[in-house]
């Protein structure tokens, strides 16, 4: 502290000074007790009843003691070829770990996954075949190929293409921008032929009329929980299910009558990697798709709703809050009277649809009438004309919320494209299951597990455009989340590791069924169109 040298304003006579200057030292020792503080203490959380949860897996362990899958109709594949198909899944396991474990220990987020998807390519080089990256307008999405002897396609919507609005495959071979390789000396296709967009690709020797199915991979983990969704686990699902079934074709080409394209598939969390890739050409020219997830149960089918993503700005006029507060428009009362309204809203929903909000800006003083605030909202429903009612009734209430409170708004939806619900193959499915059946799993039928849980995936909107399935295979105990750490430890555990082998000859086995047996393709393509067909997914909700 600085010894005063001149007159304190208040002390008019130099004794007066002295008295103040003798006095200083005195304070300086007995100085002002800090204020106690006024800070709330926090108060005991109040626990969360597991009673519904309980409730639910009541009525689960009731249904499984009766429920059961009918399997599949269909012949499908021999059970010779199956019976090879799973060595070569076995052979490839060893390595398929590592690359599981070795991507849980380097997690991605979203469109960031470079080094995840240079793996899977080098994994795919190793074995001779070479894919390509960055393709169908992501950085980090893979594209390769193979092809073993020509099938007949099924009618479906593979023939024409159901990709973007419209879009038609590029047809065979590479042009002068594509990165095209051509079949060894065995007929197996081991690169693409690619338009600039990616699309089109086809392998060395085989016509636009065979048989063409996709086995997909995710790799993007969670930011800060890693491989919390298990991601690390469909990477290796999907590539080990492509190795075999390449391994398969190199043998004897006559054991994949067709084409099988692998697609590695970043940015689904959060995101809409797959519709992106859509948009960009990935799944013309397909005839059905299939990857598996990892999940606390083994199920056929499982309920994914579609989700959109909306951000609701309210604008109003600042002011003084207790000198003028009649002259503000307070945003943040808007955004109050939102959040209200879609909670009043909700009991009037299906029990299907779920709407989550957050105000993100309201204001920084108090005193201040605050002339903005922002809510984010994520909307989601069980069917795409739900999802479409559901997202107009949402905006009506952002609408009315800014009329009651006099200020002005601007919804903006989407601003990555939604992802809609899954719309199931039942005809592939029976072949996942009976491969699973192989392996000492059961999968469960669908409604065993209740449709409350549920989450969305990006897949969904791959199975409006093409037949797909999206089965969910167990690696954890049912009662670990989803996007936790607990799930990411269980992502490298022991029930992971078999999970990832029974699911790549699952997906493998259900490829090869549907590649063999004619009855199989055809209804496939049947149920499809039977269930609407496709629809124009990037339009959907104009």
């Amino acid at each position: 502290m600085a010894t005063p040298s001149a007159p304190h304003p208040e002390s008019p006579h130099p004794e007066a000074q002295r008295t103040e200057e003798r006095l200083e030292p005195e304070r300086t020792e007995a100085r002002r007790p800090e204020p106690e503080s006024t800070e709330a203490q926090p108060t005991e959380v109040s626990t969360v009843s597991t009673a519904f949860l309980r409730q639910l897996d009541d009525e689960r362990e009731s249904a499984m003691r009766t429920a059961s899958h009918p399997g599949s109709a269909f012949d499908g594949a021999d059970a010779a070829l199956h019976d090879r198909l799973e060595e070569l899944v076995e052979a490839d396991r060893p390595e398929m770990l590592d690359l599981m474990l070795d991507l849980a220990e380097h997690p991605e987020v979203a469109f960031e996954e470079h080094r995840s998807a240079r793996a899977i390519v080098d994994v795919l080089a190793a074995h001779g075949i070479e894919a390509q990256l960055g393709v169908h307008g992501l950085d980090t999405a893979i594209r390769a190929e193979i092809s073993g002897m020509s099938g007949t396609r099924p009618a479906g919507p593979g023939a024409a293409g159901a990709g973007a609005a419209g879009a038609e495959s590029a047809g065979p071979g590479a042009d002068a921008s594509g990165v095209g390789v051509g079949a060894d000396a065995s007929g197996v296709g081991a690169g693409v032929g690619a338009d600039a967009a990616g699309a089109g690709a086809a392998g060395a020797g085989v016509g636009d009329d065979v048989p063409t199915l996709a086995i997909l991979s995710e790799y993007d983990a969670l930011p800060v929980v890693g491989h919390g969704c298990g991601h690390n686990v469909i990477a290796v699902m999907g590539l080990g299910a492509f190795l075999a079934l390449a391994a398969l074709a190199k043998a004897d080409p006559s054991a994949v009558p067709g084409r099988v394209v692998f697609l590695g598939t970043p940015a689904e969390e959060g995101h809409t990697g797959k519709e992106y890739m859509a948009r960009n050409g990935a799944f013309d020219g397909l005839d059905a798709a299939v990857m598996a997830h990892p999940y606390g149960y083994d199920l056929a089918d499982q309920v994914w709703l579609g989700r959109r993503t909306l951000t609701v700005e309210f604008h109003g006029h600042t002011a003084h809050a207790s000198a003028q507060p009649f002259m503000g428009r307070n945003a943040l009362d808007a955004a109050s009277l939102m959040y209200q309204g879609i909670g009043l809203m909700r009991q009037q929903t299906p029990p299907s649809d779920r709407i989550h909000a957050v105000i993100r800006e309201g204001g920084d003083r108090a005193s201040v009438v605050p002339d903005y605030a922002k809510l984010d909202l994520y909307v989601r429903s069980q069917r795409p004309e739900t999802l479409k009612d559901l997202s107009s009734r949402v905006e009506d209430v952002a609408r009315g919320a800014a009329l009651m409170a006099g200020v002005g708004v601007s919804v903006n939806w989407d601003q990555h494209p939604p992802s809609l619900p899954v719309r199931t193959n039942e005809a592939l499915t029976g072949s996942w299951v009976q491969a699973q059946r192989r392996r000492g799993r059961d999968p469960l039928p669908f409604g065993v597990v209740s449709p409350i849980l549920a989450a969305s995936t990006d897949f969904g909107n791959v199975s409006y455009r093409i037949p797909g399935i999206h089965p969910v295979i167990r690696i954890a105990p049912p009662e670990v989340a989803l996007h936790t750490r607990e799930f990411a430890t269980w992502a490298v555990s022991e029930d992971a590791r078999a999970a990832a082998s029974d699911g790549a000859y699952g997906l493998a086995a259900t490829v090869l069924d549907a590649l063999h047996d004619p009855q199989l393709a055809t209804a496939m393509a049947a149920e499809f169109e039977e269930a609407g067909g496709a629809i124009d997914v990037p339009s959907f909700f104009d």
